[in-house]
């Protein structure tokens, strides 16, 4: 193999590796979820704005967990939670934050 080029040498698998890693993404925030929080934000009588200067985030970072453009992250989701007083996470999606003790 001396004097060939061998760094541009292409094999059959260059095509299944590009496939592979297209479908690679990471989940975004459902929809369902993206409504709960419009809903309860409306129901605060909260803009985006709002929620997002009483949780510490940019006003963008609202508008992406309602459309459904956001990576969830579970400090923002928690934060969110709390502010509105809706479950976000769980089976029980949409349903009244039980607030309770925290236990140490």
């Amino acid at each position: 193999a001396a004097g060939q080029n061998k760094q541009h040498f292409i094999t059959k698998n260059t095509a299944k590796l590009d496939r592979e890693t297209e479908e690679l993404h990471h989940d975004r925030v459902s929809l369902e979820v993206g409504k709960v929080i419009q809903q309860g934000r409306q129901s605060k009588g909260l803009t985006q704005k709002d929620l997002a200067t009483k949780i510490n985030e940019k006003p963008q970072v609202i508008a992406d967990y309602e459309s459904g453009r956001a990576i969830p992250n579970n400090q923002v989701m928690g934060k969110i939670e709390r502010a509105i007083g809706l479950k976000l996470r769980g089976k029980d999606i949409g349903k009244p934050l039980e607030i309770g003790p925290k236990g140490k």
